[in-house]
């Protein structure tokens, strides 16, 4: 397992919008951006499951997916292992996490899901000589 810093931790909790990329069994990509994501630990990223279709049924084949976010000429792709839960605690505690967010901005959300996303390794996508070399 890959760990993220306590500079990726800030540069990630500044984002609104993050890109998660899937591919099914065939390898076939799907990218979306996404935006109920958040840090569960050090090595754990959560993104509740509100619109996912190819995305999800991409999940189902293969659970290798990458996210990437980015702030001013810094920023990370997060590879790992996701799984999928729809009953049960995290999914509980997701739902009304996006319960509560969906009354913060006033527009109507409801979690279909919870992706758990453990960290298998980290690369920057920063511009210059270190683009795309892996940082953990």
């Amino acid at each position: 397992m890959a760990s993220l810093s306590e500079r990726m931790k800030e540069i990630f909790a500044k984002q609104g919008i993050f890109v998660l990329g899937t591919a099914d069994s065939n390898g076939v990509p799907n990218v979306v951006p996404v935006g109920a994501v958040k840090i569960l630990d050090d090595e754990t990223i959560l993104v509740s499951d509100q619109y996912f279709r190819k995305t999800l049924n991409n999940l189902k084949e293969n659970p290798k997916v990458a996210i990437s976010f980015w702030e001013m000429g810094e920023g990370y792709q997060i590879k790992g292992e996701a799984a999928i839960h729809t009953s049960g605690k995290i999914y509980e505690e997701t739902a009304e996490w996006i319960r509560e967010r969906s009354q913060k901005i006033g527009h109507p959300l409801k979690s279909k899901g919870a992706v758990v996303i453990k960290i298998t390794e980290i690369y920057s996508v920063a511009p210059g000589p270190n683009a795309g070399q892996r940082v953990v």
